[in-house]
């Protein structure tokens, strides 16, 4: 039974790196890269043109850096999910990138096969950062970046009581299994609440639900 291929676009300035890079992840029976580009402004482009599964996206580029094309990646190819290379833990660009719609981000001189998993786990469409650690990235640095609020008691994109409960909970952090103590659930039904409220709010995941309940001002 031939592997399903995870297709794998590599985004890096420096032709070092992305060679490198290649080598690893071609090593993988499971994943291809099907793509090279050197600066933001190519990863959008070789992403509407080859649609990979994951865009490993450096964030530090000349023109174009790897947040916005992060950000116009997400809106124009929304197949494709982007995992952020950094080089410090809880940097400030590591966060603009998850708020740019990145489903994670990974240090760049992690293992490589710290990679490879990294990649999978994006791949199959889970985020890779916690919501807790995302949290904390808000408390360094959201302090920085301007957010819209919102009304208060405004309901919020038609979430019933309970799912905005599921939400606020998410927000803070919480796994399904602490949402189930909190609020006298069952994990079964926390987890069908929390499929629901990601799907009515548009987010890709839980570290997207917590950032968009950042910005609405309901944390």
């Amino acid at each position: 039974m031939t592997t399903q291929q995870i297709r794998v676009l590599v985004v890096d300035d420096h032709e070092l790196m992305r060679r490198g890079t290649r080598m690893v992840l071609e090593a993988e029976d499971d994943i291809e890269v099907v793509g090279e580009s050197s600066d933001g402004g190519e990863a959008v482009y070789h992403a509407a043109k080859l649609t990979p599964d994951v865009v490993l996206m450096d964030v530090r580029m000349p023109g174009m850096d790897g947040i916005e094309a992060t950000r116009r990646i997400v809106l124009e190819t929304p197949r494709s999910r982007v995992l952020v290379l950094t080089t410090f833990d809880l940097d400030e660009f590591a966060f603009g990138g998850l708020r740019a719609g990145a489903s994670g981000f990974l240090l760049k001189n992690s293992p490589p096969d710290e990679l490879t998993r990294a990649i999978r786990v994006v791949a199959a469409g889970e985020a890779l950062v916690s919501p807790r650690v995302t949290r904390s990235m808000l408390d360094l640095f959201a302090n920085r970046i301007p957010r819209p609020g919102a009304e208060p008691g405004q309901r919020i994109d038609g979430l019933t009581e309970r799912e905005a409960e599921v939400f606020l909970a998410i927000a803070k952090g919480l796994n399904n299994s602490e949402i189930a103590g909190s609020l006298h659930l069952s994990e079964s039904t926390v987890k069908t609440h929390v499929g629901r409220v990601l799907a009515k709010l548009g987010a890709r995941d839980r570290v997207q639900a917590v950032i968009l309940a950042y910005e609405r001002g309901l944390v």
